[in-house]
């Protein structure tokens, strides 16, 4: 099976790089179209889909919720999947950003940048709930000063864990994974 992930940016693929061999079937082929930002994702979505000429394909559409609303994202992604007429897909949103999935994970976060006393983090209050911060990149960078987007999820996806991150839209997208291709061996 291919399982072709179209993303609005680099860093969603560096995550996800390291994140997927913990979820995947080794027999499941991961192919990625990045983008350059959501408008581009969108415009270009239809056309993308309709073009991949690769037998045996599902697709996950993953995006940014930023500062608009998450259930108007993922329906106007879902609409425009739709109208690709591609089956199997999966459209996932990160709400706000991709670093709620970091920031859901702080003992992932203390082993990638080596500073163990990140991980009691997750016990905090402002913490428990990394999909309600308004810009988690800069949580990340109160605590890490150098955090940079794709260097941070390139050290951290590997390291995520679907059963201690604490943000849910990453478990939701952890679960459509694997209801979309099976748990991996």
């Amino acid at each position: 099976m291919n399982l072709v992930f179209l993303l609005e940016e680099p860093s969603a693929r560096d995550l996800l790089t390291g994140l997927l061999p913990k979820l995947l079937p080794e027999s499941v082929h991961v192919h990625y179209l990045v983008f350059d930002g959501k408008q581009d994702l969108e415009r270009q979505l239809v056309r993308k889909l309709r073009g991949w000429r690769m037998p045996d394909s599902a697709f996950v559409v993953l995006r940014d919720q930023d500062a608009a609303e998450c259930r108007v994202v993922r329906s106007t992604l879902a609409k425009l999947v739709q109208e690709s007429k591609r089956t199997p897909s999966l459209v996932r949103v990160a709400c706000r950003e991709l670093e709620s999935w970091i920031v859901g994970d702080w003992q992932a976060v203390a082993e990638a940048f080596e500073r163990p006393n990140l991980a009691g983090l997750s016990v905090r209050e402002q913490y428990r709930e990394p999909d309600a911060l308004v810009h988690p990149v800069e949580t990340l960078r109160k605590h890490i000063p150098q955090y940079q987007k794709r260097d941070g999820a390139r050290r951290v996806g590997g390291l995520l864990d679907p059963q201690r991150n604490q943000s849910r839209s990453f478990r939701v997208f952890c679960a459509g994974l694997r209801a979309l291709v099976g748990p991996a061996s």
